[in-house]
């Protein structure tokens, strides 16, 4: 079978043009090569093209059986032979799904780029952004996400004006080797069962149903970047821990329609994304007024305090006992010994003296938990100390206390006992603690 070169040039010069793109041009690439058609196309296409600026060829086994494995072995034999270098990736335990797949896979790619300083690059073709527009129309995602594979993004999609087909051919041409994945045929995936059944329908009804879905994301992309450079003024940052605080009085006053509209291009500052469901209560939760928390989709939460509303990963509660020696880092708070402290500082609640010569330990604190604060003749909850310094109760959860010989001596930000203050005389340690949250 004869191949037209106009095809066969399409794919290099796609090439051509990402590796000229004002964003990449002067980065290392890391290929992210799964050992199918349309990635085993994009490894030739650019060893052919440009080899030097290949940091290395990346390939993750997902743990689905033989396919996987000889994928992966393809991949690594191929990219030796080509001279480059290559990483594989494994699981470490089964998964089950596509999420759970991309995750993994997605974890893996961003790891490796953070090592060599590169960009990712994948072969997503315009066949690919058709599905994608597709699903997010049958989920009922709003303009953000109809954008498609034409969001902005940091990874590289050199094919996605070419059709799989093309790619097909100029493997055929160039005898590419593949391996096939079974599971591409399977129904029991929703992609798949939008490439195999749905858009074959769609578009015998409607020959232009492929045009008109790239129209809608191109118009969506459009909106979206309109939409991020309306939002840039609005008082909103991301913390050291990479959660996103947004002052509440910015939000005050929108109706919930706006709101619906806003926050998704808000939490997608932090790397967040909102199903509907998360939107509607997002901005319901914003309309009300009320402090207090809501969990989104992804392991995300959303928690309303009197000034700000706090977008961040959910909190895992540190249930263990820690010593307190030289720098303990505990949940988003960090403990480093001060030799002194100056007289300005003596007042302030994140710092203490604490008791030298007994074990120190630092925890999360526990109900029943008591403190006798400097001063004071009777103990009181820790809870109460919280909330009189309003603490909200959400970000109370894992909030750290100090221990020592079995006696809370000091709420870091909060409260210090006795115990925890400067008594002339009296041998102690000196700490500063820090919130890496803020």
């Amino acid at each position: 079978m004869s191949i037209a070169p106009a095809v066969l040039g399409s794919v290099t010069e796609q090439v051509h043009r990402a590796l000229a793109d004002s964003a990449t041009r002067h980065e290392r690439l890391v290929l992210a090569i799964s050992g199918g058609l349309d990635s085993m196309v994009m490894l030739e296409a650019f060893a052919r093209v440009a080899p030097e600026r290949i940091a290395v060829v990346a390939t993750f086994d997902h743990g689905t059986g033989a396919h996987a494995r000889r994928a992966a072995a393809l991949v690594a034999r191929r990219a030796r032979t080509l001279g480059l270098a290559v990483r594989t990736g494994r699981t470490a335990a089964a998964l089950h799904g596509e999420a759970a797949w991309r995750e993994a896979r997605w974890r893996f790619l961003r790891a490796v780029a953070g090592d060599v300083g590169g960009t990712i690059v994948t072969a997503h073709t315009d066949d690919d952004h058709l599905e994608t527009v597709a699903m997010r129309i049958l989920r009922g995602s709003g303009a953000r996400g109809l954008a498609g594979l034409l969001a902005p993004s940091d990874v590289e999609r050199p094919f996605l004006a070419i059709r799989r087909a093309t790619l097909e051919a100029y493997a055929r041409a160039h005898d590419v080797r593949w391996v096939v994945d079974p599971s591409n045929a399977s129904r029991a995936f929703f992609r798949n069962r939008v490439r195999l059944d749905l858009l074959p329908a769609l578009r015998r009804v409607n020959p232009d149903i492929d045009q008109e879905l790239r129209l809608i994301a191109s118009r969506a992309a459009v909106w979206r970047e309109a939409l991020d450079n309306a939002l840039e003024d609005l008082p909103a940052h991301l913390t050291r821990t990479g959660a996103l605080r947004v002052a509440a009085a910015s939000l005050a006053g929108y109706d919930r329609e706006s709101l619906q509209v806003m926050w998704p291009a808000l939490v997608a500052r932090a790397g967040a994304r909102l199903d509907r469901r998360g939107t509607l209560r997002l901005a319901e939760f914003t309309m009300s007024c009320d402090r207090g928390t809501i969990p989104l989709s992804g392991g995300w939460e959303v928690v309303r305090s009197r000034d700000a509303f706090e977008l961040r990963r959910v909190a895992r509660m540190e249930t263990g006992e820690r010593p307190l020696a030289g720098v303990t880092e505990v949940g988003g708070f960090r403990f480093h010994p001060v030799t002194a402290v100056a007289d300005a500082r003596i007042a302030d609640p994140w710092w203490a003296a604490l008791p030298a010569g007994v074990p120190l330990i630092v925890r999360a604190w526990r109900a029943g938990d008591r403190m006798r604060a400097a001063g004071s003749a009777a103990p009181r909850r820790i809870k109460r100390f919280l909330s009189d310094a309003r603490i909200a109760g959400p970000e109370r959860t894992g909030w750290p206390v100090v221990v020592a010989a079995g006696e809370v001596v000091w709420i870091p930000g909060v409260r210090r006992s006795d115990a925890a203050t400067v008594r002339s005389g009296r041998p102690s340690v000196c700490f500063q603690c820090d919130r890496l949250d803020r």
